[in-house]
């Protein structure tokens, strides 16, 4: 089995989705940006659309196959926000943010009226948490919010960028990848960290997808 082809099979279902005039919130990560590139190719063959980036290469991918961009400081709340995830589980609760962009994607998923989440099928679990949770920080508030992390259970690492420095959000803060073990309580869990000082941001995403399309080699599934 492919996740290559599972990724595309579920982008392509969600780029079946969209309709003429709609506002597309444009998610982060690989699959979100195979969705972009096929987005695109109905933009040339005449789809008016206009997009609303999660991410700085998400707008940089989403100009080169000529989607119009806006941002939602025009008031603007999307009708469809389009992204990819890390886990989801039975409910639709989600852990986002491997590739960093968790500030903007849940912002973006937020605003719009209706959340489509792609993923290929090793994304689907029982229960979230095998998966790290990412956290974004303040950097100043560092010390404390790895404390107040270890105090609920969890084991923070500052993530690194590939060069091996500390990895910088497009927001310009840090991340720490969280361990809790499996999740047992993941919106008691999510509002603990939301009530941290310093924490901006963290990657559990609670009741906004409302469609999960998920790729498999010969198709795509809803969960609803």
């Amino acid at each position: 089995m492919s996740t290559d082809v599972e990724k595309q099979n579920a982008a392509r279902a969600a780029v079946d989705l969209i309709e003429d005039g709609m506002i597309v919130g444009l998610g982060s990560g690989s699959t979100s940006l195979i969705f972009v590139r096929m987005l695109g190719e109905r933009v040339k063959n005449g789809l008016k659309i206009k997009g609303v980036p999660t991410s700085d290469e998400t707008a940089m991918v989403a100009r080169e196959v000529g989607i119009e961009l806006i941002s939602l400081d025009q008031e603007v709340h999307p009708d469809l926000d389009v992204d990819g995830a890390d886990e989801v589980d039975s409910n639709l609760n989600m852990i986002k943010g491997g590739g960093g962009k968790l500030l903007r994607e849940k912002i973006v998923a937020f605003a719009a009226k209706e959340v489509i989440i792609m993923v290929d099928s090793t994304k689907l679990v029982e229960k979230l948490g095998k998966f790290t949770v990412p956290v974004e920080i303040v950097p100043f508030s560092q010390p404390i919010v790895e404390i107040a992390i270890e105090d609920i259970g969890g084991k923070p690492v500052l993530r690194k960028a590939k060069d091996g420095s500390t990895y910088i959000t497009d927001e310009k803060n840090h991340i720490l990848d969280c361990d809790f073990g499996l999740i047992d309580d993941a919106e008691s869990l999510a509002r603990k960290l939301s009530n941290t000082p310093g924490v901006v941001e963290h990657g559990l995403f609670i009741d906004l997808a409302d469609l999960v399309l998920v790729g498999e080699n010969d198709g795509v599934r809803q969960i609803i």
